[in-house]
């Protein structure tokens, strides 16, 4: 059986293979230091362990697109929302890329993604 003429839903479920898979091979490279996995960022030439990472950049963009599908059929993929979430980081609080993906490489493997990261807050 060709993968075009499966259901929707074996559809989506190779789509968060594929991306999973890419994912998890970024996150491993951006926890040995690579930057750029999260977001854009500016870098020197002179640094070479920072080039440019297209690969990162594709994944971002599949992520919003993987979500976008996801949406047209009512569902969600908490690993796309929850890394699209940690694109969305920025400011001096940051934790910074390479720890930030061993927390996330952490979370995968604990099974803990789709969970509040926080306890939730009370009001008062």
């Amino acid at each position: 059986m060709d993968d075009f003429d499966q259901s929707p839903t074996g559809q989506l479920d190779l789509l968060s293979k594929a991306f999973s898979d890419q994912l998890l091979a970024c996150l491993e490279e951006c926890a040995r230091g690579r930057r750029g996995l999260f977001a854009d960022v500016a870098l020197t030439e002179e640094d070479e362990s920072n080039r440019e990472w297209p690969e990162a950049a594709r994944l971002r963009e599949l992520a919003q697109a993987l979500q976008n599908v996801f949406a047209q059929y009512e569902q969600r993929n908490p690993l796309c929302d929850e890394f699209l979430d940690l694109c969305s980081m920025h400011g001096e609080s940051h934790p910074g890329e390479p720890r930030l993906a061993r927390i996330f490489l952490a979370r995968i493997e604990a099974g803990q993604v789709g969970t509040p990261t926080e306890e939730a807050r009370k009001p008062w």
